[in-house]
C-alpha cells in the first residue's frame, strides 16, 4: 500500500522529515498569500466633572440715614385778661396779698426706635441644564488597494469600490 501512496504523493510519505518541511513551506506560502489589515478609528469618550465655579455670599450692611419728622405738639399758654370793675364795692374787708397758681403743661416729644422686618432674602441652588457644544478632531484609518498588472479583486463585503468604502 505504501507503493500506491507513493505513486500519488510524490514521495512525500517515504521521507517523513521531507514531508514536514514541505508542509511548513506550503503554510508559509499560504501566509504570504493571505493577509489581514485592521483599520482603526478614534471615538469620543465624553465625561463630565463637577468643578467649583465660584460662590455667592449674601450679607447685610447697616446704613444710617438721618430722618426729619414734623411732630405737632401742644402746649398751654396762660392768658391774662384784665377787666376794669368800675370801682364797685368789694365783699372783702381787708386788703391782703393773694397768689394764684396755674399749672401749665406742654407735650414733649419722646423718640423711641423699634425694629421691623422689611424684607426677607432667601437663597437656594437649582440645577439648570444647558447644551454645550464640544468640537474635536477624530482620526480614522482607511484602506487603499493598489494593483499592479492584471489583477482581479473580488470584494465579498458587497462594496463595489473598495477605495471609497
Amino acid at each position: 500500500m505504501s507503493d500506491f501512496l507513493g505513486l500519488f504523493s510524490d514521495d512525500k510519505s517515504q521521507n517523513p522529515e521531507s514531508n514536514q518541511n514541505t508542509e511548513t513551506t506550503l503554510n508559509n506560502q499560504n501566509n504570504q498569500n493571505d493577509g489581514t489589515l485592521q483599520l482603526h478609528k478614534e471615538e469620543l469618550d465624553i465625561n463630565k466633572n463637577s468643578v467649583d465655579a465660584g460662590e455667592v455670599v449674601i450679607s447685610k450692611d447697616v446704613i444710617e440715614e438721618s430722618k426729619t419728622v414734623d411732630v405737632p405738639v401742644l402746649h398751654e399758654e396762660v392768658v391774662i385778661t384784665r377787666t376794669p370793675l368800675n370801682n364797685e364795692q368789694s365783699d372783702s374787708t381787708s386788703i391782703s396779698q393773694e397768689t394764684i397758681h396755674i399749672p401749665v403743661s406742654q407735650e414733649q416729644v419722646e423718640v423711641n426706635k423699634y425694629t421691623v422686618a422689611t424684607e426677607e432674602i432667601s437663597a437656594s441652588k437649582r440645577k439648570v441644564e444647558e447644551t454645550q457644544q464640544v468640537q474635536e478632531t477624530l482620526k480614522r484609518e482607511e484602506a487603499h488597494v493598489n494593483t499592479t498588472g492584471s489583477v482581479n479583486i473580488v470584494d465579498e463585503s458587497g462594496v463595489t469600490d473598495i477605495n471609497n468604502s
